[in-house]
């Protein structure tokens, strides 16, 4: 039985992703239950403060891989630096999180080493013949359940699991790895230009779903209610992969992460998704006919109703109250 190496992704200010953190707290309880010791990875340039923070923050010993090259996300140089990484720590599951990078990097790094890849998994526990690792699939409805023996890669769900908060005893070790005759060099960063509202500063929010029906009806019945309660229209997944709304009013994971005072969802079913995007919220009310959807689970008041009989009384009832 190996270790645990749990790679550490970074932000374009060169911190360590919360997401990352919550991939330790994933790791650290696999590693109690299986009897495997866990490892970190910080990939970079001048991250060696990073990476002690890292591994005294519930990584462990951890490995550095500093080098010009690494300055910048490079799946090429990424995908030589973690396959090292893994052979050094004798890791025998390496977990990432289930971000752009983690989905780009992890299933080359799986490929390289011949190992089994699970994405976007949100538990993961020991057995006798190997590893279980849950997954949500159809929208969040169902969990697959899947067995795996031998090398795991895998990427954890933002927001599945809390982020790890305690200390830990740790240092740090430099990896040595090959970067050049690389194919693939870093260019720039090109950051699109701000469209919208700005969802993740917004105290209201007022969401909605396929069950809103149609793209018109975002104007007719949703944003009256928000412009009445003096917030921002924000929608799920399927409302922008339909075309009915841009980008940016997308709540999820995929999306914006908002935290809102007041979060009101119509006619959204609840996919983990956009439950993770939404989840620190401080109030949630949740519209819906389906009374096993999974938003209710979250709500703080949830009404079992449709939502064109519901949201236009809402926004008559705010606007009398206003006066």
């Amino acid at each position: 039985m190996g270790n645990i190496l749990i790679v550490a992704e970074l932000t374009q200010d060169g911190a360590i992703r919360d997401s990352s953190f919550e991939v330790v707290t994933l790791a650290r309880r696999l590693a109690e239950s299986t009897g495997r010791g866990t490892r970190g990875l910080v990939l970079g340039s001048g991250v060696g403060d990073v990476a002690s923070q890292f591994a005294s923050k519930g990584a462990g010993e951890t490995l550095v891989a500093d080098d010009p090259a690494l300055a910048h996300y490079n799946v090429e140089a990424f995908n030589k630096a973690i396959r090292a990484a893994a052979a050094a720590a004798d890791a025998d599951v390496i977990l990432f999180a289930n971000t752009p990078t983690g989905w780009d990097v992890a299933p080359r790094v799986a490929a390289g080493l011949d190992a089994a890849f699970v994405s976007d998994c949100f538990k993961i526990e020991g057995s006798e013949t190997g590893l279980t690792l849950l997954r949500r699939i159809f929208n969040g409805k169902l969990d697959a359940e899947l067995s795996v023996s031998g090398t795991l890669v895998a990427t954890i769900q933002p927001g599945a699991n809390d982020a790890f908060e305690g200390s830990t005893e740790g240092g740090t070790q430099p990896l040595a790895v090959a970067l050049d005759g690389l194919r693939a060099q870093f260019v720039e960063i090109k950051q699109a230009e701000a469209t919208g509202i700005d969802l993740s500063k917004a105290d209201i929010i007022v969401s909605g779903g396929r069950g809103v029906g149609a793209p018109e009806k975002f104007g007719e019945v949703i944003q009256p209610l928000a412009d009445a309660l003096g917030g921002a229209m924000g929608a799920s997944r399927p409302v922008v992969d339909a075309g009915w709304l841009d980008h940016p009013y997308q709540v999820g994971s995929s999306g914006q992460i908002v935290s809102p005072k007041l979060y009101v969802a119509c006619g959204i079913s609840g996919a983990i998704q956009h439950l993770v995007g939404m989840k620190g919220s401080n109030y949630v009310i949740a519209i819906n006919k389906d009374p096993d959807a999974p938003i209710f689970e979250v709500a703080d008041i949830g009404v079992v109703a449709d939502l064109f009989d519901i949201v236009p009384a809402l926004t008559e009832a705010v606007g009398a109250a206003k006066g």
